[in-house]
């Protein structure tokens, strides 16, 4: 992925820091609260141009126009991208889940017309943008109709866990119907061109297993000899380096001591279980297929914790992962300033 600066045009060596677009997400989640420290933590090393509701903005990052007002000079700006005049912290509303919608919209034309160098999203909430008539599954699913994309996958990043999914936010008896040959055929090889693309040259894939044990030989179910294991024989046959099915309770630690680059998780927990434990609290999740760079903390809009403190006076809500998604958007596309 090539980096541009604020115009859209090449960005030269150590002329600009990049300049990352942040989306607040949901008005009523913990985004607006964890926005103003991760901007702050990431001066001097990328400026920031926020999206969001400019009803949640604080004072310290100034109201701009566009992408050219924030400079050296001034690193941060809000764009005010629109949302409801009153609404209520912690609860689903239409009005903020329209309002995330349109700061991630804002952010999407931005990173396609290359005037920002990635795209950082904040937390939304799912049942918000139903109710405000989006009607899928998640941003993921968003940016990829937006862009036109014929495939685009979620990768969950955290230490030496590079982790896609097979299948993504749907119930899971739905998920296991999806695991077909033909599909995981599919997801071995785009994991493979992901895994390039994030600077992995020779990538080694490793498949979980849908059983217990993988099946343990048919004992516990067919679908990991019937299903998976001759998807990973289609795939090797191409020259992708993949093994497995690997048994779910030893493939994740395996991931962790650095024996995988990256694994393919058949559902949505039995790959953010393991990532979750393994980050800390800072588990980025970055989307491949997309034209341009997106990446997100791996949180949601936590709306039992919005606006409480700790006995300190401290936000219970933490920065942390946000200002890993940060960091992780400048790492993996080259553009640290470090």
């Amino acid at each position: 992925m090539n980096s541009t600066d604020a115009t859209g045009g090449p960005r030269q060596q150590g002329a600009r820091l990049p300049l990352l677009a942040l989306t607040v997400g949901d008005p009523a989640g913990i985004g607006p609260e964890i926005t103003p420290p991760s901007v702050e933590a990431m001066a001097g090393r990328a400026r920031i141009l926020v999206l969001g509701h400019g009803g949640v903005r604080p004072p310290q990052i100034p109201l701009v126009s566009g992408p050219l007002d924030v400079s050296a000079e001034q690193p941060a700006g809000w764009l005010d991208t629109g949302g409801p005049k009153s609404w209520d912290l912690g609860r689903v509303q239409a009005s903020c889940g329209e309002a995330a919608v349109a700061a991630l919209r804002a952010g999407h034309e931005l990173a396609s017309e290359g005037r920002v160098d990635a795209l950082v999203t904040g937390p939304v909430n799912k049942a918000a943008l139903h109710a405000a008539g989006t009607k899928v599954e998640g941003q993921t699913e968003l940016l990829a109709q937006w862009c036109g994309a014929e495939r685009a996958e979620m990768i969950g990043l955290a230490g030496n866990l590079r982790v896609m999914l097979a299948t993504r936010h749907m119930p899971l008896r739905e998920a296991i119907g999806r695991i077909t040959e033909s599909h995981v055929t599919d997801r071995l090889l785009f994991l493979h061109e992901a895994l390039i693309s994030l600077g992995h040259p020779s990538p080694s894939i490793a498949l979980a297993g849908l059983n217990p044990h993988a099946g343990e030989g048919g004992l516990l179910g067919s679908e990991d000899g019937e299903i998976l294991r001759p998807a990973v024989e289609a795939v090797r046959a191409q020259g992708v380096s993949v093994c497995g099915p690997v048994s779910p309770d030893t493939v994740f630690a395996e991931g962790v001591e650095g024996k995988h680059t990256g694994i393919l998780a058949l559902y949505h927990d039995q790959a953010f279980i393991p990532l979750k434990l393994m980050a800390g609290g800072r588990g980025v999740t970055y989307i491949a297929g997309l034209p341009y760079g997106r990446f997100s903390p791996m949180h949601g809009t936590a709306f039992d914790i919005v606006g409480r403190k700790r006995d300190d006076g401290r936000p219970v809500a933490d920065s942390e992962n946000l200002i890993a998604a940060l960091q992780v958007a400048l790492n993996a596309l080259g553009l640290s300033a470090e």
